[in-house]
């Protein structure tokens, strides 16, 4: 990939050290450093921005099926759960014994 772009940024001068230090103990040039830290950066940002997407469209897909009447009620799901909560203890106390 071509390098043309030049990126300046202000920092403080222990900072700077600190990091050319960290990157000469690697053994590697600073600037891979840094490229790979906005690369790493940009890959997270767009994961969470995927991320977004995906539960934005899993509530507006709840939201479609509760309008429908499609969806089950907080109160009926936690019943529902409870029931299976008491089965499991229930199994891993016999289990147990």
């Amino acid at each position: 990939m071509s390098k043309e772009a030049v990126f300046t940024m202000k920092l403080e001068p222990e900072l700077r050290d600190e990091f050319m230090a960290a990157a000469q103990a690697l053994d590697r040039p600073a600037s891979q450093v840094v490229r790979d830290l906005m690369r790493e950066f940009v890959r997270n940002q767009r994961e969470a921005q995927e991320h977004e997407a995906f539960v934005a469209r899993k509530v507006e897909a709840g939201r479609r099926d509760m309008r429908a009447g499609d969806g089950r009620s907080h109160d009926e799901v936690e019943a529902d759960f409870a029931v299976r909560r008491k089965q499991l203890f229930e199994r891993s106390i016999k289990a147990d014994a």
